[in-house]
């Protein structure tokens, strides 16, 4: 008898981490295990035991990925998404594009404030690929409130291809990217993901053998 509710105890644990994992929404699995660690930029090399830990989870804060593109950001972000869904962390996963259509369409629908009731909620959040493609005033408004709604209490990952004297590129309002670079990145781990990308090294590694 015992037996048998202990596998029932172990199941239900199980389907929960993967239902945890499936409501993240990412846009395909990596995990930490998966990444070579010395492949990566040599800060990301410094910080990535102390980031694996998630101890950044239970202290809310964040964490900025900025670098050029192909070197593992995503990858990273995923792997400690992941992590943490299997961990019993609550994740949402979104590139930043579509986190602000997601807000915009939440607002038109007037269902904005159950969004950000429960986005303010999650313990983790990941707005990946800041930096792609610029917004209009409302989704600039609507990004900064909504990630400032987390600030100093749950934890944020950003990755960026942009360092953050160019942020005002993206959002086009010099008080509103100063306020936000300001409150995202207080006590946050800032990670330099400069380096060689990944995707370049593989094409080659790919060409020699075709």
């Amino acid at each position: 008898m015992w037996e048998l509710l202990q596998r029932e105890c172990d199941r239900r644990q199980e389907n929960a981490k993967l239902g945890r994992v499936r409501r993240a929404a990412f846009p395909y699995k990596k995990y930490l295990e998966d990444i070579s660690v010395i492949d990566l930029p040599e800060d990301a090399q410094r910080k990535y035991k102390t980031l694996s830990s998630l101890d950044f989870i239970e202290t809310g804060q964040n964490v900025i990925m900025a670098g050029n593109p192909g070197t593992g950001k995503t990858h990273l972000a995923i792997g400690l998404g992941i992590k943490a869904c299997l961990a019993g962390y609550k994740v949402f996963y979104a590139t930043v594009p579509s986190l602000v259509n997601q807000l915009k369409e939440s607002r038109s629908e007037k269902m904005l404030r159950a969004f950000e009731n429960k986005f303010e909620k999650y313990d983790l959040v990941i707005a990946d690929e800041l930096g792609y493609i610029s917004f209009d005033k409302e989704g600039s408004e609507l990004l900064f409130t909504n990630l400032s709604l987390r600030a100093g209490r749950k934890s944020t990952i950003i990755t960026t291809n942009l360092s953050f004297e160019r942020w005002d590129e993206i959002f086009h309002d010099p008080v509103l990217t100063a306020a936000m670079v300001d409150r995202l990145t207080h006590k946050a781990y800032i990670v330099n993901m400069n380096g060689n990308s990944f995707r370049l090294k593989e094409t080659a590694e790919w060409a020699k053998t075709n």
